[in-house]
């Protein structure tokens, strides 16, 4: 059976762009975070506006579409559905709702995973919502001929729950080491829920409820106010392509994570730097200078340089970041590795 283990995330190996786009994001979150003390009015618009871009462009992916107007009905509560497509796009809608609700109180646990595809699937009258597929599936694959081919077997019917239970506790192992940064571990967990494919229907968009559930519990909600979804849609070619790299080898524990984990972790940015230029529009407070220096530091994994720190700022000055840094190693925050033009920097643990 195929082995879940995270703790190649714990040895600081990882490409340069992940790295970047990392501490992008973490920077970025501060900045979300200080506006939505001061804004709420206006995080409380934006989720009302991306909640209906949530269902709209998860449904979408999967080929269950209906009108604009009838979304906004059905997930403002408007309208009871009207035909399976709508049924299966209130499903989501309620799922949707019970993470931006109890997300705090759900875990990533078996018992969780299957009561969020029951919520989803139920109003549609699906049989086996709930429950884990009682046949082996398989991942098809169309040519522009038409032809057909597997392009990826799943876990077999007889070895899923096994297989979830696997990943339920790696994840929980992975997630209490504080050396490994969620942001890397949450996307090789999905790939690894979709490369089991537990379920006999609903599996991608289960996927992208449970990406939400595991970013919102460790604070990365930018998917709450910009549509996480949508992203994943706009750019859905580039999502099935890293797909398909991290889940080559996938059965015999020889996939490379890093090209879906890249795409995921683009996302996710492409959402905050949405949020943050959104939120712009409405003549927000920008964050200063030196807390987003601060955030970029401590969000980085691996030591980061202060050249590193400006390309992601080009805004701010080498002297402010020298400013800043200097500062934060005399408080302790950090520490310095290396002198002059070597010198880089990690958060102390």
């Amino acid at each position: 059976m195929r082995k879940f283990d995270y703790s190649f995330l714990d040895n600081g190996l990882l490409p340069s762009g992940l790295l970047n786009t990392t501490a992008g994001i973490y920077s970025l979150k501060t900045s979300a975070g200080v506006r939505k003390e001061e804004y709420a009015k206006v995080f409380t618009e934006l989720e009302a506006i991306a909640k209906v871009q949530s269902v709209k462009s998860s449904n979408a992916i999967e080929g269950i579409v209906t009108s604009d107007r009838r979304i906004a009905e059905i997930v403002n509560q408007n309208s009871a559905p009207l035909n399976h497509n709508e049924a299966e796009i209130a499903g989501y809608r309620d799922a949707l709702n019970l993470i931006h609700t109890d997300y705090r109180h759900l875990s990533f646990c078996e018992r969780d995973i299957l009561g969020l595809h029951k919520t989803m699937m139920s109003i549609a009258g699906y049989e086996f919502a709930g429950q884990y597929k009682n046949t082996d599936n398989v991942i098809i694959e169309v040519a522009t001929d038409g032809t057909r081919s597997v392009r990826f077997r799943p876990t077999a019917a007889a070895e899923t729950q096994a297989a979830m239970e696997q990943l339920v506790l790696a994840y929980a192992d992975a997630n209490s080491n504080a050396n490994i940064n969620p942001l890397l571990l949450i996307p090789c967990v999905i790939l690894d829920f979709l490369c089991i494919h537990p379920f006999r229907d609903g599996n991608g968009r289960l996927s992208r409820l449970l990406s939400l559930l595991l970013l919102y519990q460790n604070g990365f909600d930018a998917g709450k106010y910009i549509s996480f979804e949508e992203q994943i849609n706009n750019y859905k070619a580039y999502y099935y392509e890293a797909l398909q790299k991290s889940s080559a080898g996938w059965e015999t524990n020889e996939n490379d994570y890093f090209p879906f984990v890249q795409n995921f972790l683009s996302t996710l940015y492409m959402c905050y730097k949405e949020l943050d230029k959104r939120f712009a529009v409405v003549n927000g407070k920008r964050i200063g200078k030196n807390a987003r220096i601060e955030a970029t530091v401590l969000g980085s994994i691996v030591p980061i340089s202060k050249a590193e720190i400006c390309a992601i700022h080009p805004d701010i000055s080498k002297t402010t970041v020298e400013a800043v840094l200097g500062k934060m190693v005399k408080a302790g925050q950090i520490q310095r590795i290396g002198e002059a033009r070597n010198a880089r920097y990690l958060q102390n643990r």
